[in-house]
């Protein structure tokens, strides 16, 4: 979830340092196959000044039945301890907060999500969205009627908002499950999906590396993750500064977001086969720069 937006930070003072303010850079880390993703367009700082997404999770359907014992955890255990539950009315003044001012944001990048979104084109039926959140993601991805979509996220208020959205997005209700879980403990088998989505949820997860592997655990082989997510800024830079003093609050205030955490740095090292990221730089100083995003190949 993000307020402020957060970032995995791990030890890495180089992270494109030649990047400037209004530039995109691409990298690509180390892997054995590579794939071109499409440059996408730069945001406009104003877009993230209030941002918050979770983890949302989607039920298991027929489609999507895997056996049980190639799941290594109980999701419902995880969630309990990882996310205890909050009372009814904070969860419901979350998800009602998170559809409304959602919109004015998911609205400036509109076109950003179309282009990066086109690379599951004919690519995935079986659709797993870590924190699907109010789901804003869907009607990029549910592009035929015979999509199946499973939603994960610990609040179980997102529900009625995330299955209105897939029903707009023209997902029949058959096709699209929620369950209430983390990222840490998906309740799906192994290899059981054809892509994975997420956008702005790895600043919140308890465990960024172990959500990273349980990705690659339900992708079948050669399936697709396709991530945003917002990055600490370069060390000893003023807005790093800023970040790592308002983390601690950012965290309290958005249900656990962090502004200090390199994403880049996590998915690199997650042992995908391959990998395509941007970088993105915010044309004005803000709390979220930078941001990541790209699609990691399992």
């Amino acid at each position: 979830m993000v307020f402020l937006q957060s970032h995995h930070h791990t030890n890495n003072k180089n992270y494109f340092p030649n990047v400037k303010n209004g530039e995109e850079k691409r990298s690509r880390f180390a892997g054995t196959q590579w794939r071109p993703t499409i440059l996408l367009p730069m945001l406009s700082q104003k877009t993230f000044s209030w941002i918050s997404g979770g983890n949302r999770f989607i039920a298991r359907s027929p489609a999507f039945a895997s056996d049980k014992d190639s799941i290594p955890q109980d999701p419902m255990e995880v969630l309990n301890r990882i996310h205890p539950p909050r009372p009814d009315w904070y969860e419901e003044f979350y998800a009602s907060a998170m559809d409304k001012t959602m919109k004015s944001y998911e609205a400036e990048i509109a076109g950003y999500k179309s282009q990066l979104f086109a690379n599951l084109r004919g690519k995935a039926d079986r659709i797993l969205e870590i924190g699907i959140g109010t789901g804003p993601n869907i009607k990029y991805y549910a592009n035929h009627s015979g999509i199946n979509v499973v939603g994960v996220d610990p609040n179980r208020k997102m529900e009625k908002y995330a299955q209105a959205a897939a029903e707009a997005a023209g997902v029949p209700r058959s096709n699209f499950r929620f369950m209430q879980a983390v990222a840490e403990a998906l309740p799906l088998g192994d290899a059981s999906v054809d892509a994975v989505v997420g956008t702005l949820i790895l600043c919140s997860v308890k465990d960024v590396d172990q959500t990273l592997q349980e990705v690659k655990r339900v992708l079948k082989p050669g399936g697709l993750y396709i991530f945003v997510e917002h990055v600490a800024a370069k060390d000893g830079t003023i807005l790093r500064f800023a970040q790592g003093i308002l983390d601690p609050l950012q965290q309290t205030v958005a249900d656990g977001c962090h502004l200090t955490r390199n994403t880049a740095t996590n998915i690199a090292g997650a042992g995908f086969a391959s990998l395509d990221v941007n970088q993105a730089v915010l044309s004005s100083a803000s709390l979220i720069n930078p941001h990541v995003y790209g699609i990691a190949y399992r």
